[in-house]
């Protein structure tokens, strides 16, 4: 299976974007985000989403993000966007000139939950890899491309089937930057069952 940039199908395309076979490009635009419900008691699903479809059980998919991100809450990552009360993502969400918060976020049923650690705000680019096993998802990540940590492993309850995955960018604040991501790679499934 290849991750083919020209099968990708955008949610909510954003205005300004560039698509080549080795590189997707989007310039973020305000107040936008992906966020349902828990703790803050709003709601907001207007971020470009840019997916591939596919109903493969067993898979992981793996991309550089690069960006330039400045204010609060600007973010680029990966993501699983089934409907608006159904995903998750990870990403990198700048905080300040000291810090920002690498995490992830996984909605199920229309409520968001938020996992982060703080690292050093002169990181510019991060690798995630998104694997699948059914219904079963885990979420690394690497600053080499080489050697990944895991952020998460979840359980998607409407993610059974044939599902969507792929990029998105967002400033969620009165932002705009540059996402850049590159080195798109699809392989059998990395993450392994448990021994």
């Amino acid at each position: 299976m290849d991750f083919k940039v020209d099968k990708l199908k955008w949610t909510r395309a954003p205005k300004y974007y560039e698509i080549t076979p080795g590189k997707i490009r989007i310039v973020t635009e305000p107040g936008t985000d992906l966020w349902q419900r828990t703790y803050y008691g709003f709601q907001n699903d207007n971020a470009p989403v840019l997916q591939m479809e596919t109903d493969e059980q067993y898979f992981s998919f793996a991309v550089k993000t690069t960006f330039d991100s400045k204010r609060r809450f600007d973010q680029c990552g990966v993501v699983m966007y089934l409907d608006s009360e159904n995903w998750l993502k990870a990403s990198i969400e700048y905080e300040n000139d000291q810090y920002q918060r690498l995490g992830s976020v996984v909605t199920n049923n229309g409520y968001s939950d938020w996992a982060t650690t703080d690292i050093d705000a002169s990181i510019k680019a991060m690798w995630y890899r998104f694997s699948r096993r059914e219904s079963d998802y885990c979420i690394e990540c690497s600053e080499d491309g080489v050697h990944y940590k895991q952020m998460r492993i979840c359980h998607m309850w409407k993610g059974d089937g044939a599902i969507r995955f792929g990029v998105y960018a967002c400033s969620p604040e009165q932002s705009s930057f540059e996402a850049i991501f590159t080195d798109f790679a699809m392989t059998e499934c990395k993450w392994l069952t448990h021994q």
